[in-house]
Formats: C-alpha cells, structure tokens, sequence
C-alpha cells in the first residue's frame, strides 16, 4: 500500500475478527482513530477524532471506514479545511441509511446524519445488496450526492465480521486499486 490508511470502524470500533482490524494489524502505518466512546458515538468527538489521526499520518492518507465511519468521515470532508489536500480519498464500506429502520439509536442520539453535499475529496462507495442497515439504491444515492464512485459488492450482509469476510482479499484489492488511482491523480513524485 502506498499511502498509509486511517481506519474509520462504525459502533463498537470493529473487533479482532473485522476486516478493517486484520487490515489494521497486516498493513504497516495504519491508524485507528480513538474517539472517546464507541459505543455511545457523538458525532462531533469521531469528526474530530478523524482530524487528529489525518494530522498524525506522515502523508496524505486513505480514509477506510465502515459503517457509521463512513457518515463521520463524510461530514469530516465536508467541514475539514482542505479535506481534499489533507488524504488521498476516502474508501466508504457499507454506510448505513439514518432513515432506515436499522439504524442505531445511538447513533441518533450522538448526531450522526446523513451529509447530503459533495465531499470534496475522492472517494468510492461500496455497498452490498443485502445490508440490513441501507438498501443498495440509498448507498448508490449516497454515493452520488458525494460525488463519489460506486461500487456494487453483491450479496455481502453488512460487510462485517458476521459477514464471514475474513481479511476480505477482494476488499482489499478494491482499496489498492483506489491507491493507484489516488497516485496517479497525485502525478509524479517531484524530482
């Protein structure tokens, strides 16, 4: 991976068993953000909890975030100076839908809404046709009013643990194939 990641996890932080936590432990550089409550998630403490591990990467990052992850890092991208300058793009698994039956009351009660504005910054959204917290047409229009790419995983649950995705090898070629068009968009390095 040529650009270091800050892992963005949903409720809970995402366990041992977690894609994002294998890809965490494999990928040397990774950063898990540290807000002070994952199970009672404000969204004003993960925000700036996604600013603090930006500053903390040595370059540019890829935001990798799952779940509630994904609608802090998008409401991050749209208040953060300079979102775009500050990361190589976002990789958004599995956003839930906060007008969904699913979603989680705590998350309601912590803010956490649906930012409905472009990001900013490049960013892919992947989604499964089976997620019990977003139908994969309100991931896609998620995607959309981010301007951010799309990316239809099929039949995937929540894209989680219970998912049965182990390290998830197809997600991660997925990530690297964001990295290279993150580099590409970037240019050549300076001479």
């Amino acid at each position: 991976m040529t650009h270091p990641l800050v892992i963005v996890p949903g409720i809970g932080g995402s366990g041992p068993q977690h894609w994002q936590s294998r890809w965490e432990a494999a990928l040397p550089g990774a950063l898990r953000i540290a807000p002070a409550s994952w199970d009672e998630p404000e969204v004003a403490d993960w925000v700036a909890a996604i600013d603090r591990a930006v500053a903390a990467s040595p370059t540019p990052p890829l935001l990798v975030a799952h779940s509630l992850g994904c609608l802090a890092v998008a409401r991050w991208a749209i208040e953060a100076d300079a979102a775009s300058a500050r990361t190589a793009g976002a990789f958004l698994v599995a956003p839930p839908d906060p007008s969904g039956p699913a979603f989680p009351p705590a998350a309601v009660t912590g803010g956490f809404t649906l930012p409905s504005a472009p990001l900013g910054l490049r960013a892919t959204v992947l989604a499964s046709t089976d997620d019990l917290y977003a139908e994969l047409a309100r991931s896609a229009a998620f995607a959309a009013a981010w301007g951010a790419g799309f990316v239809d995983l099929g039949a995937r649950g929540h894209v989680n643990a219970a998912s049965g995705l182990g390290e998830w090898p197809e997600g991660l070629q997925l990530l690297e194939d964001v990295a290279t068009t993150a580099r590409r968009a970037a240019g050549p390095p300076a001479a």
